[in-house]
């Protein structure tokens, strides 16, 4: 029996030795280690012997087992590392080629947009303020001279908060971004001057031009002696740096209820010139944010004595300016997510 164990073992390792792919080498490990393998059949048969051959064919069928599994392993290992080396002599690399191009990341249009108002009012002497989004009521509505029975309410569709009511009513996400100012009026001291961008939220349902969140950009000032000819130039030089020097400028009268008197700009169609088109709806014209002199009530309930100090407000939808500027039909673009879209900014 040893005989036949030494006759398995060099007949083994003489056919690994010729072995140069890891296909033969499997084909090797099935002949010689397999289940029908002549070790394995020795290795099964040693229960027919006596035991003294038992104990010595046993011994030399598992130590001849192990030294060829560990050969098998080390053949392996030096195959793997032949092909290795010859598929990478197949290749070569060229150091000096360039590295693949990597899309440089940029801010969101909405986020450029914001930056690059505030930086125009930044420039004419106006700090930016910032407000929370979930807002009392009062600073909401009460604190801007619109009441629980004012209509202006009915066009703000609020989402609001199921939180018990405190001393200054109840919650809610703020419907537009005036609510800043009033806290602004509450908490500085004239003189003021504050740019004030909100993320604002109404109950509404979303369209081409309508979300039910989105941005607003509001202004407030108030000092001795300004005058509507101080709101008129802030606003016309803030126009003319973000739509261009020779874009037409509307000013009218309007109402809101926080301003008196209160006024809209509005500027040329940037599709039609002026002439009328579906887009300005045959006006030749397009409006851009509400303003007007700060209502004295508004101050008053801030803690400003309106008899004192006057002061002007405007305020702005955020994403219809992009859209005006560049000739945007759809505010949707804006939150889709489309890549083909937001890499044009």
């Amino acid at each position: 029996m040893l005989e036949k164990i030494e006759t398995i073992k060099l007949e083994a390792l003489l056919n690994l030795e010729a072995i140069d792919s890891a296909r033969d080498l499997e084909s090797w490990r099935v002949q010689h280690l397999g289940k029908k393998s002549p070790l394995t059949q020795i290795l099964r048969g040693l229960a027919g012997l006596s035991i003294e051959e038992r104990k010595a064919a046993g011994a030399a069928a598992n130590e001849l087992k192990r030294l060829l599994e560990e050969s098998s392993a080390r053949k392996g290992q030096a195959i793997r590392a032949k092909e290795m080396a010859a598929e990478a002599g197949k290749e070569s690399i060229d150091i000096s080629l360039p590295g693949r191009p990597y899309p440089a990341g940029r801010l969101h249009p909405i986020t450029q947009t914001i930056e690059e108002i505030c930086d125009i009012f930044v420039s004419l002497g106006f700090q930016v303020v910032e407000g929370p989004d979930v807002e009392w009521d009062y600073y909401n509505f009460e604190a801007l001279n619109i009441p629980a029975e004012h209509p202006a309410r009915d066009s703000m569709s609020s989402y609001w908060v199921d939180t018990p009511a405190g001393d200054r009513g109840k919650q809610m996400l703020r419907t537009h971004g005036t609510a800043i100012s009033a806290r602004v009026v509450e908490k500085m001291r004239p003189p003021i001057r504050t740019i004030e961008p909100a993320r604002v939220y109404r109950y509404e349902a979303t369209d081409a031009t309508h979300l039910n969140i989105y941005h607003n950009i509001d202004g407030l000032a108030v000092d001795r002696g300004i005058t509507m000819a101080d709101l008129k130039g802030v606003l016309f030089e803030f126009v003319r740096r973000y739509f261009g020097e020779n874009r037409k400028i509307r000013f009218r009268t309007d109402f809101f209820p926080f301003v008196e008197p209160g006024g809209e700009i509005a500027i040329d169609c940037g599709v039609c010139h002026g002439s009328g088109c579906r887009v300005c709806k045959d006006s030749g014209w397009l409006e851009i944010l509400g303003c007007g002199m700060t209502h004295p009530e508004v101050l008053r309930r801030g803690g400003i004595d309106p008899e004192e100090y006057t002061s002007f407000a405007f305020g702005m939808g955020l994403e219809r300016l992009p859209m005006l500027r560049y000739g945007i039909e759809d505010i949707r673009h804006f939150y889709n997510n489309d890549l083909r879209f937001l890499r044009q900014f």
